[in-house]
């Protein structure tokens, strides 16, 4: 096992010949999303200071409040990504259109999505918030990026990861060899192996989801809510809630100790049918990691990476963690437990 002492681009460089990606441009690429990232870190780490908490009085394309965070963070990685030389185009889930580099800045051969701020409805109330991010290769040589670029399955992702804003600053990501945990030390500046090859437990003991929203939901998505919170469940004792509201926090959790986050359709807002999450910034990126991790992800029926997206922000219901949670979820969902 590596030491602490690793950063994040000596782990990088040390393991360049098992993986093909760490390309100088892929290295890059993750540098620049880290250095965003302290930017987005300092400034969350003193958001109460200086008058960035709250609403900026405007709507992004998901028809949500944009938080002064949030506009914040998104500022930050499109400026930094736009000039970093390594990206065709990017596209933010809180932008409606593909992001392009201008013609005028040098381009690369990757895409990168994002959620700049997920679980940023926390932000006020000091809860840990986090940025997600998937990264494509362009899937040919053309000169110019189309909508279709973007419109993949998230199994062709070259890596996804997200940065956790809380107690402390942390990175989780993969490139497809497992998944690896980094800590910032704000003595140095650096991310620090923290937590090397993270394996999510096959089986957890705490269930993730807005029971809220149970007035919502139709006869399949009640039993399975239900099914966890049984003494008859496989485990033979009922699985503890735990819901942040927070994505990013809530996936963490789990990742590291094990359970089932659930983000099922509902009938609250007959605009979104499908759910509430992204299938391109936030569900398939999480889906990478954790099944690089040994978890699973499905929408309740088919596998989150074998989606393929049909618009920008198209959304899907989530089921994420433990494999045989989500196995178990699924056949639920489907009438088949």
């Amino acid at each position: 096992m590596e030491g602490l002492g690793v950063s994040v681009i000596e782990h990088l460089l040390l393991h360049q010949k098992e993986n093909p990606e760490a390309t100088g441009q892929f290295t890059r690429l993750i540098s620049e999303l880290i250095f965003s990232a302290k930017i987005i870190a300092r400034e969350v780490n003193k958001a109460g200071l200086v008058n960035i908490l709250g609403l900026t009085g405007e709507v992004n394309v998901q028809g949500e409040q944009v938080r002064k965070l949030d506009e914040f963070a998104n500022r930050v990685l499109i400026y930094r990504m736009q000039k970093a030389g390594v990206l065709c185009a990017m596209a933010s889930e809180e932008n409606a259109d593909i992001i392009e580099v201008p013609d005028n800045l040098p381009r690369g051969s990757y895409l990168l999505i994002f959620d700049p701020l997920d679980g940023s409805s926390n932000i006020d109330a000091n809860v840990s918030i986090g940025t997600i991010f998937s990264i494509y290769r362009k899937s040919d040589e053309r000169s110019y990026v189309t909508l279709d670029d973007f419109l993949r399955k998230g199994s062709e992702q070259v890596a996804a990861g997200y940065f956790l804003y809380g107690s402390s600053t942390m990175l989780v990501y993969t490139t497809g060899n497992g998944v690896d945990g980094f800590t910032l030390d704000p003595t140095v500046g650096e991310f620090l192996l923290s937590h090397p090859n993270i394996r999510i437990p096959e089986e957890g003991k705490v269930y993730s989801v807005n029971e809220a929203y149970t007035c919502y939901w139709d006869e399949k998505t009640r039993r399975t809510v239900e099914y966890f919170k049984s003494p008859d469940n496989y485990r033979g004792k009922p699985y503890r809630a735990r819901y942040i509201g927070s994505l990013v926090a809530d996936f963490h959790r789990n990742l590291l100790y094990g359970g089932i986050f659930m983000y099922p359709a509902d009938k609250k807002d007959p605009a979104k049918p499908r759910g509430k999450l992204r299938l391109l910034c936030e569900a398939a990126p999480l889906a990478f990691v954790v099944e690089q991790a040994g978890g699973a992800a499905t929408d309740g029926k088919d596998r989150i990476l074998d989606l393929k997206a049909s618009e920008l922000h198209e959304r899907v219901p989530l089921f994420i963690g433990s494999r045989k949670d989500v196995e178990m979820a699924t056949r639920l969902m489907q009438g088949d437990g």
